[in-house]
């Protein structure tokens, strides 16, 4: 059986299309894949079967490889417990009140450390709806004051 260099491409745009209804950023690198081979396939009509499935799994795993080692971590600028210190003088909006033995939620505009939304504590009762600001970190708990 020997496929044709269209089929590759189809079912390269197939699989990169298929990423739109899977959010994962993984079934892309095999569509790309696909579409290496469509494009030597065009150059090289008589590649058998096996050496077009030998690339295309190939230069799938290199691309995936590529994207998990070299190019997603750039793309991570903080990690959770790591970067303390970016997020401390971030402003957020209070979504349940707070006072000084009771918790409390507050809501960030842009994720902080990862998640939009943090238990905290405070050293003053503030109420809900009030903007505060992160003076600290302790533990999963972040401690706000009123601005």
């Amino acid at each position: 059986m020997q496929l044709e260099w269209w089929a590759w491409i189809v079912g390269g745009i197939g699989l990169i299309v298929a990423e739109l209804a899977i959010p994962s950023f993984f079934v892309i690198w095999f569509g790309l894949g696909a579409l290496l081979v469509g494009l030597l396939m065009l150059g090289l009509p008589e590649l058998s079967l096996t050496a077009q499935l030998a690339i295309w799994t190939a230069a799938s795993l290199s691309m995936v490889v590529l994207w998990f080692r070299v190019f997603k971590p750039g793309f991570q600028k903080t990690r959770i417990g790591t970067a303390a210190g970016e997020a401390i003088g971030e402003i957020g909006l209070l979504v349940s009140a707070v006072a000084p033995f009771e918790r409390g939620k507050v809501r960030f505009q842009r994720p902080v450390l990862g998640s939009e939304e943090w238990v905290c504590m405070a050293d003053s009762p503030i109420a809900a709806g009030e903007r505060v600001k992160v003076v600290a970190i302790e533990g999963s708990f972040l401690t706000v004051s009123k601005i």
